[in-house]
């Protein structure tokens, strides 16, 4: 029974953390706010951008992520760390990718007011609004493409503490 928790369930359910994690983090925002992101990004190519990126990436790092769980007979198939890591690295590009439409929303909203005109606050504030969901769709995607790499690592001291094996030395090469 503990080897068929070590070996399938338990890297299984690490790796539906992240999945889970993020869909209750859309729930979690309110839904009028979530009505209104999903309203503005049919009309917003850089956002078009920022989630078939991220969600791309996110579902390979779960895939990843499930199989650097997997428990072999001594210890974890590495072999998928380094892509782990490099992935997970790109994450760090969302918020820029956000705020590069932001910016150029934030452009276009100024190109629309026409000079000399008094629009009113609410006029100005309903223009800019799209230029928040880029930035909102960047923090979305770093938060959770960095996910799956915080579970591997605590997924994998669990389960090698199940296993009864110790975690490994790490060396002291490059460390300060």
């Amino acid at each position: 029974m503990r080897r068929l928790w070590i070996h399938q369930v338990l890297p299984l359910v690490f790796a539906a953390v992240p999945v889970l994690t993020a869909a209750l983090v859309f729930v979690a925002v309110p839904s009028d706010a979530r009505r209104d992101y999903l309203a503005r990004v049919a009309e917003s190519p850089i956002d078009w951008i920022i989630i078939a990126i991220g969600f791309t990436l996110f579902t390979v790092q779960t895939a990843f992520a499930w199989r650097a769980l997997r428990w072999q007979e001594t210890d974890f198939d590495l072999r998928a760390d380094r892509w782990l890591g490099n992935l997970c690295q790109a994450a760090e590009w969302f918020p820029l990718l956000g705020l590069i439409g932001t910016v150029a929303a934030i452009l276009q909203t100024f190109n629309s007011i026409t000079p000399g005109a008094n629009p009113t606050p609410q006029e100005i504030i309903r223009k800019y609004a799209p230029a928040i969901t880029a930035t909102g769709g960047g923090l979305y995607m770093a938060f959770i493409n960095i996910l799956p790499v915080w579970v591997v690592t605590i997924g994998r001291d669990l389960i090698r503490s199940l296993a009864g094996t110790p975690a490994p030395v790490e060396s002291r090469e490059g460390k300060s």
